[in-house]
């Protein structure tokens, strides 16, 4: 199968690249090699990479000649410095899934892979002693700033209980990051339908491993707290850290990628399903912190009771339904990657890409 990976020179695409070669497919990537991920180009040997950007129609056009299937990995990710980032986030995720999918559409390729998220669930699952399943609001910024993190009942006040989020939990996204995600997935499943297409939202948690982009605003806490490390400093734990997460290794994400890519062609044309994309191990934010300076060999983190009004409390996944419908299973456990990505390389950001040596074409 000949796949186009749109942002396959990113940090989960370039895996997703690796693995699906390793199973003998064809891979092309569409990257536009922006500087927050990209000091340079990397060198993707068996792959063709093409710089362009995914909100170019031309250059989508061009891209999508003799492909098979997409795997949509695109994006402008993270929460960002503040709200006046939300016209780049529309811009890269929603306009350029929209461009994308029009282009499929015209093209005649009918199968789909998109890069979804766990932020579209907002707060993940609550039980109250008393009432049962609750979904608790936003969080009020008089509590957190006294400190008291934990969300209680709606009805009342009492603590929750912090649960497995299922795909068929109402999605609730509660920042501009998690906003366009679900858009993408409105998209996509109106493309579908529209087609007869077919596609698969993976929700991931999570990711870090080898080649997270380091010293950037717009990346996951794990490469936060790697990027301090790297520097000499400790990481900086915000709220209490006993946030909950599933951290989940970038390869086993690849290899959903794959599972899902080969799968999908099999669905009912017309089809869009999510699946939840996690490890199935939740630890908190100050575990993870913990185990990844001391792989490293310090400093420890500090936790600082700062916060951020974008980020919810708890939300871990049920990846159930992905390992029963298509048969993945994740590899690598919490200790083992924690100690590996501690060690591991970052990708530095620049204040622009040079194309690397190999199979290049600027679009």
């Amino acid at each position: 199968m000949r796949v186009l990976v749109t942002g396959g020179a990113g940090f989960i695409g370039a895996h997703i690249v690796t693995t699906l070669i390793e199973r003998g497919h064809e891979a092309v990537v569409l990257d536009a090699l922006l500087p927050d991920a990209h000091a340079v180009a990397p060198v993707l040997p068996d792959a063709e990479l093409l710089i362009g950007d995914v909100r170019d129609a031309e250059e989508v056009r061009a891209a999508l000649r003799g492909v098979d299937a997409v795997c949509h990995q695109a994006a402008m990710v993270g929460l960002g410095k503040d709200f006046a980032d939300a016209p780049a986030y529309v811009s890269c995720n929603d306009l350029g899934t929209a461009v994308l999918l029009a282009a499929m559409a015209e093209a005649g390729v009918r199968r789909l892979v998109l890069a979804g998220s766990m932020v579209v669930y907002g707060e993940g699952r609550y039980e109250c002693p008393s009432d049962g399943l609750v979904r608790p609001g936003p969080r009020e910024v008089a509590d957190l700033a006294a400190g008291r993190f934990e969300p209680h009942c709606p009805a009342c006040g009492s603590e929750l209980v912090p649960g497995l989020v299922d795909e068929d939990a109402p999605v609730d996204p509660r920042n501009v990051y998690a906003t366009t995600k679900l858009t993408q997935e409105h998209l996509a499943a109106a493309w579908a339908r529209s087609t007869d297409g077919r596609a698969v939202s993976l929700r991931y948690h999570n990711v870090y491993g080898p080649g997270m982009p380091r010293d950037t605003p717009y990346a996951g806490v794990a490469s936060f707290f790697r990027s301090a490390l790297a520097r000499g400093e400790a990481p900086r734990v915000f709220e209490d850290g006993a946030q909950r997460r599933d951290f989940v290794h970038v390869r086993d994400v690849a290899a959903a990628n794959a599972v899902a890519l080969e799968a999908v062609g099999d669905r009912p044309a017309g089809a869009f399903a999510a699946y939840n994309t996690g490890s199935g191990e939740p630890h908190t934010i100050g575990e993870m912190a913990g185990a990844l300076a001391a792989a490293h060999g310090g400093p420890a983190p500090v936790v600082t009771g700062e916060f951020r009004l974008g980020d919810v409390r708890h939300v871990t996944a049920d990846s159930a339904r992905l390992r029963a419908e298509l048969g993945w299973l994740p590899r690598v456990g919490f200790a083992e990657g924690m100690a590996e990505f501690a060690r591991a390389d970052q990708r530095a950001s620049a204040d622009g890409p040079r194309p690397a040596e190999g199979d290049v074409r600027v679009l």
